[in-house]
């Protein structure tokens, strides 16, 4: 009996922000479901008529610790659109990850199980952007087009981001936003989940999906045609359909898919 009493009081602070993201969640006719074995949860929406998904839950990236938000859509951008913003710190981490990687295993070519975040630091060039002295201080910014990158991030883009450094990005968690294959994702560090920091990573979250539409439609009318696509995700030989795991209680479905950790 104590130890179930413990066990209560010890779950309450995580229940009454759960309850707060639910009862927020339906407020904005979202799906709220939690995950099995209370590991975490998951809200399903949409914007403008496509859905997308938010997941919190254990990291799936060794940068991460604790606990992660994560969300993703699916936007149908072309393949050859490849876009990623680091906050500062985790740009630095994972530069100096890549870089003691390469140095200490003498690789000379780069390993497809290193997560893209890392690989484009290698691959890809970092893009000059116009904004604030903050929003140029708090991140940073690669794309295998330059411009085509700066035009996604500069705008509304960046005055949601320079918000967020007063709001959830305040205390500089390990943050990115990445296009990748059609796609749209954010991953950041997000220890306890609250209505403010989930509803204001979400309010980026759609901004850079709609700036991005933008740029490809941008992209598209100088150059006709696009370039070659790519396959789908296949981090760990997951189901390209889904980029990454959901652990869903048995109403909801299948379980865990086999996403990359």
């Amino acid at each position: 009996m104590l130890d179930a009493l413990k066990r209560l009081i010890s779950r309450h602070p995580a229940e009454t922000a759960w309850s707060q993201l639910a009862q927020w969640a339906r407020g904005r006719k979202l799906a709220f479901k939690r995950v099995r074995e209370e590991e975490g949860f998951v809200i399903d929406g949409d914007l403008e008529g496509s859905p997308w998904r938010l997941e919190w839950g254990p990291p799936q990236r060794q940068y991460i610790e604790g606990h992660e938000l994560r969300l993703r859509m699916e936007v149908g951008l072309p393949h050859d659109l490849q876009m990623l913003i680091l906050s500062h710190g985790l740009f630095e981490t994972l530069e100096r990850t890549t870089f003691d990687s390469f140095t200490e295993t003498t690789q000379t070519v780069i390993d497809v199980n290193t997560p893209e975040e890392m690989r484009w630091l290698v691959m890809f060039p970092s893009a000059n952007f116009t904004g604030s002295k903050t929003v140029r201080s708090k991140f940073n910014l690669v794309g295998s087009s330059p411009l085509e990158a700066a035009h996604w991030f500069e705008g509304e883009l960046a005055n949601r981001l320079e918000a967020a450094t007063e709001g959830f990005l305040k205390d500089g968690p390990p943050f990115m936003l990445m296009v990748l294959r059609g796609r749209v994702y954010l991953r950041m560090q997000m220890a306890e989940p609250d209505v403010a920091s989930v509803s204001q990573a979400v309010e980026v979250f759609e901004t850079a999906v709609l700036q991005a539409a933008r740029t490809a439609g941008q992209s598209e009318r100088r150059n006709e045609g696009g370039g070659p696509g790519e396959p789908g995700w296949a981090e760990s030989g997951d189901d390209p359909s889904t980029a990454w795991q959901t652990q869903l209680g048995p109403e909801d479905g299948p379980g865990r898919g086999p996403g990359p950790h």
